[in-house]
Formats: C-alpha cells, structure tokens, sequence
C-alpha cells in the first residue's frame, strides 16, 4: 500500500474512532483487473482523506454513509 492510494471503508470499528479500509485491484484505467482485495487494514479518521465523485457545496459537512 503506498501513501495516496484510494481505497473502501468497510466497517466501523471501535464505534466509530476506527475504520477498516479496503485496497483492490479493481479497474483502473484501460487495463481491467479481478477487483481482489490486496489489503485490509485499520486506520483512523485522521489517517485518512473523504474522496467526493460529484462536486459538494462549500457548506456542506462531510458525513459517513452507514447502509
């Protein structure tokens, strides 16, 4: 895993001071890959950096989506 690498948080752990975060190889670019998970590891919330795919307004807080 290098510094910068986008990946998934897929469980809350320690009711919210920690997330664990999934790294894949799923498609990036033209080559397709298998979308394996290459890594799995602990992080908290300083750690790491919320990624928006459509533009936010200036106002808005970020918050975690739970399903």
């Amino acid at each position: 895993m290098y510094r910068g690498q986008v990946g998934t948080v897929v469980e809350l752990l320690a009711g919210g001071a920690a997330f664990e975060v999934e790294f894949s190889d799923a498609c990036g670019g033209l080559r397709l890959r298998n979308g394996r998970t290459y890594e799995s590891v602990g992080l908290r919330p300083e750690q790491i950096m919320v990624l928006h795919f459509e533009p936010t307004s200036p106002d808005s807080v970020p918050e975690m989506m739970l399903a």
